[in-house]
């Protein structure tokens, strides 16, 4: 039999290591996803994973270890996966979720655990106001607000006077219909009709026949991935003729199956790593775009880069910059740890990525400007660069 006094020594070992105390010396950086690679939002998912699956194993001289999870598109996954990620993997960073609702679901379990989050969710709401709960919450993708004023100004440069708007029924399509509202007036565009619908609705005729009964110039469909098509199917279907703007939420391969010839024309503001090939060649982002893009093609999608591949690229390239510093600090694995990425992500200057020039504050967790963004077409199932 063991002695006690032994027994107390061995346990005392084991949870100096899974605390990353003293004994923790050989511990990896723990890095946890919640993604949406099963659901609605599957075709934003599962780009993020791929581009997962394709970050180094290493940096400074320390192991990454990666803990990918399924959230299935709920919000119920996405904070059952939260709370094992830091509770039980103790995590150093979690990484995602993709939709807006999953991601300001979980905003509390991180703060509480004091775990960085990058979210590849797009609502500026995951981040603003910025507060107590959200210093521990950073975003990839542009802010709704930096997009709307693309779109908006393209309508206006090109004669609309007229809106019809149609958004999730949650916090992505609120954010944007938001974000519109306030610039529609100083672009004097009159919104005409304002309708929601869910993600896994398969039919939206009754609210887009409202909208047509309104004769907009144009209409706005604010939603992401695939679901993002079912109204703009309807409104061709219907006989709609006017313009049709979609959201930054639309790049994926996946949108174009879907929507087919009935989306074509359509534009949308995009990430300048969607378009890389097109852009001028002074655009700060496009050589690491196109470097990027030739190996994903080869490993994944030889006809581009998504939206949603680049922003999952992008939080590695943030990660990369910031874990030295953080390893100054603290080992992986403890609070100083994480509390130093953290600080470190947040201090994030001057980063060429995927898209666009990061510059980060203490009330800027985005810190994209204006070279994030860019407006495009679909012409003939291609995404084109509109300058």
């Amino acid at each position: 039999m063991i002695p006690k006094s032994v027994v107390r020594w061995l346990a005392i070992v084991v949870l100096g290591v899974c605390a990353g105390g003293p004994a923790s010396g050989w511990a990896q950086i723990r890095i946890g996803f919640t993604l949406s690679t099963t659901g609605p939002a599957a075709s934003i998912g599962l780009p993020s994973k791929n581009v997962a699956l394709m970050w180094p194993k290493e940096i400074a001289g320390q192991k990454i270890e990666l803990i990918i999870l399924d959230d299935n598109s709920n919000t119920t996954g996405a904070v059952l996966n939260a709370k094992k990620l830091t509770a039980e993997d103790n995590v150093d960073v979690i990484v995602g979720p993709n939709t807006t609702p999953n991601a300001l679901a979980l905003i509390d379990i991180v703060s509480e655990a004091k775990t960085p989050m990058i979210t590849l969710a797009a609502s500026g709401s995951i981040v603003l106001p910025m507060d107590d709960k959200k210093r521990w919450v950073f975003k990839m993708p542009q802010n709704d607000s930096l997009m709307a004023t693309a779109v908006t100004q393209h309508m206006q440069e090109h004669g609309i006077k007229t809106l019809g708007f149609i958004g999730f029924a949650d916090g992505y399509g609120e954010s944007w219909y938001n974000e519109v509202a306030k610039l529609l007036e100083i672009r004097q565009i009159k919104l005409v009709a304002n309708e929601r619908y869910n993600r896994n609705d398969t039919s939206v005729t009754g609210q887009v026949l409202k909208i047509m009964a309104a004769h907009p110039d144009a209409v706005l469909i604010a939603g992401s991935g695939t679901p993002a098509a079912t109204p703009e199917i309807a409104l061709v279907q219907q006989g709609y003729k006017g313009v049709i703007y979609q959201t930054h939420g639309i790049g994926t391969f996946e949108f174009l199956k879907v929507g087919g010839k009935d989306v074509d024309g359509t534009f949308f503001p995009t990430g300048p790593a969607v378009v890389a090939a097109q852009l001028p060649d002074d655009h700060p982002s496009k050589k690491l775009a196109m470097e990027f893009a030739k190996r994903y093609g080869a490993r994944y999608a030889p006809d581009g880069v998504t939206q949603f591949a680049a922003d999952a690229w992008d939080a590695w390239l943030i990660l990369a910059h910031a874990i030295p510093e953080a390893l100054k600090v603290g080992k992986p694995g403890t609070p100083e740890f994480r509390s130093a990425l953290r600080d470190a992500i947040e201090s994030t200057h001057d980063l060429t990525v995927l898209q666009g020039v990061v510059n980060m504050s203490p009330v800027d967790h985005v810190g994209l400007d204006q070279r994030s963004r860019v407006m495009a077409r679909i012409e003939n199932g291609k995404w084109v660069y509109t300058p």
